[in-house]
């Protein structure tokens, strides 16, 4: 058995409702979207996210199916999980959820499995968001023009600009939301989510950016939506887009070479913020680039001083973080430098296989070339490096 480390984020996730408007005849959760159920499909998306303590709330009645969904979504991952009873109200099936925490847990995510299609890049962006005592909750800009009515009567209008719709997760530190639970409880007040019963308790909340296929499922419209999302995913061509980046740097750093994720002892240092591998920095544009998240002095730049003398790796696994989260995995990357020096061909395998194993096992090639003399690389005044990126849709983290 894989014994897996102790995390210390759980996720509520509330599975107990009857899903009265949704019409039909079984609990909210447990009605299939496709070959999966609403529970299963959120499940998917949870287990897709950083490793967490997973509670399902479940109907009363309907533990077993639940536990079955959670153990299909699981894995490897099942000792992760567990199922508890909800109550009659959410903040009582959340209160269940609450008493079902691992000792070492420090942030707890409250999740509707009703929002089945929330991607999972959503959820590790609310645990990154959590800090302090202030909780995090996803939101998107209303955009329909909205009125104030009285009866059949429009009597005025709204700044939709000083609103937004309230997605889950929601975030927050474990021991104020224990507390603030607590209170809401012994009070008899029943709030619409955990935001509003966090803030009710004097706790700030922030708002990150929602995701549109983080919905929740209420109708039979809603339902569909959802089908016809899931179908045009699974129909829907494999369609491939290509990021080119390019690097410069000057001989003269401090120190040994470092190009394509080698120390090349005795071989002049190239300049720069980092280890001056322009190699690696063009395969981090290429990469960048191709997914649409900007470039490397946006993420890793003077701006960045943790990045000052990082290695190539240390660039390529954060840049393959941030593809992964935005829905891509790496098809293949093509790396060409032109210098007249190291002499690359006796060390271009093992040079591929570090630059290969920073991107999680993507293949990589490199190849170089010399100019015949002509421009600052012919002259030996440094290296010159284009990369071409592959990405293809990863539907794992799209969902």
């Amino acid at each position: 058995m894989t014994v897996l480390p102790v995390p210390d984020t759980a996720i509520i996730v509330v599975a107990a409702g009857s899903g009265t408007r949704l019409g039909a005849g079984a609990p909210k959760a447990l009605v299939g979207i496709d070959e999966r159920s609403i529970l299963r499909h959120a499940l998917d998306g949870v287990f897709a996210a950083a490793p967490m303590q997973v509670i399902v709330v479940a109907p009363v009645g309907f533990e077993g199916e639940a536990e079955s969904e959670l153990r299909a979504a699981a894995g490897d991952r099942a000792d992760l999980g567990r199922v508890v009873t909800g109550g009659a109200t959410r903040q009582m099936s959340v209160a269940a959820g609450l008493g079902a925490l691992w000792g070492d847990v420090t942030c707890v995510l409250v999740h509707d499995a009703a929002r089945a299609l929330t991607p999972a890049a959503q959820i590790d962006a609310v645990v990154q968001a959590v800090a302090g005592d202030a909780g995090a909750i996803p939101v998107l800009p209303v955009v329909d023009t909205l009125k104030r009515v009285e009866g059949a009567a429009v009597v005025g209008g709204v700044d939709r600009s000083e609103l937004a719709a309230a997605q889950t997760p929601q975030g927050f530190p474990r021991l104020p939301l224990e507390a603030a639970y607590a209170t809401a409880l012994s009070s008899g007040i029943e709030y619409t989510d955990d935001a509003a019963l966090y803030a009710a308790a004097g706790h700030d909340v922030h708002r990150i950016a929602g995701s549109q296929r983080a919905f929740k499922i209420t109708t039979p419209a809603d339902l569909e939506r959802a089908r016809h999302l899931l179908g045009a995913v699974a129909s829907a061509p494999v369609i491939p887009v290509v990021g080119v980046g390019t690097d410069v740097h000057a001989f003269g750093g401090d120190g040994n070479l470092w190009l394509a994720g080698l120390e090349w002892p005795g071989e002049p240092a190239l300049s720069g913020h980092s280890d001056g591998d322009a190699v690696a920095h063009a395969i981090v544009d290429a990469l960048l680039g191709a997914a649409g998240l900007g470039d490397i002095g946006q993420h890793f730049g003077t701006s960045h001083p943790e990045y000052a003398g990082a290695h190539a790796h240390v660039f390529l696994a954060r840049t393959l973080e941030l593809v992964n989260e935005a829905g891509w995995s790496i098809g293949n990357v093509s790396v060409q430098f032109q210098g007249n020096r190291p002499r690359f061909s006796a060390r271009r395998t093992e040079a591929e296989q570090a630059l290969s194993s920073a991107l999680g096992g993507a293949p990589v090639t490199v190849s170089a070339t010399t100019t015949d003399g002509l421009g600052f690389p012919g002259r030996g005044e440094g290296i010159s490096v284009t990369a071409i990126a592959v990405l293809v849709p990863d539907a794992s983290r799209i969902r």
